[in-house]
């Protein structure tokens, strides 16, 4: 079961990496008329392939909490951008890189999301939340993932 999992987690890598980045800007009505089931699934994603991602330096983690929120706690390697900040901080967002958007659980990501998918980004939402990512970085899970993202740089 373990190898059928790792073969799935493989492949659906090589599906992320093979999408075109940047997208056309479209109006919410336009995503909203033209979602599918490729779109529904597009829009994720898991905290695995975020990080496999992040190593790859394919994708930026955007945190979207409010500061106060971003000061008492969060991920040092994401890029901090509130959300009721984010219409006038555009520049600062790679178009070649996938952004992924974050918070505790789904809510504001989704907002982000939906967005940065209509001023052209491609965007997806972390669907664990930065709850779910903080469990999987624990012990020996966050020194190999910090150990690969450092090694980018």
């Amino acid at each position: 079961m373990k190898f059928f999992s790792t073969v799935v987690c493989i492949l659906g890598m090589l599906i992320l990496t093979q999408r075109a980045i940047a997208a056309e800007p479209t109006s919410l009505d336009n995503f909203v008329k033209s979602f599918s089931y490729e779109t529904r699934k597009d829009m994720k994603c898991s905290g695995k392939e975020l990080l496999a991602l992040l190593i790859k330096n394919e994708a930026v983690l955007v945190d979207i909490r409010f500061p106060e929120e971003q000061q008492a706690w969060g991920a040092g390697f994401a890029l901090k951008i509130p959300l009721n900040e984010l219409p006038n901080r555009l520049n600062e967002l790679p178009k070649d890189k996938i952004i992924v958007t974050a918070c505790p659980h789904i809510d504001r990501s989704n907002i982000a999301m939906v967005y940065l998918r209509t001023q052209g980004y491609n965007s997806r939402y972390l669907v664990d939340g930065l709850v779910g990512l903080a469990e999987l970085l624990r012990g020996d899970s966050a020194r190999d993932f910090m150990e690969n993202f450092n090694k980018k740089k």
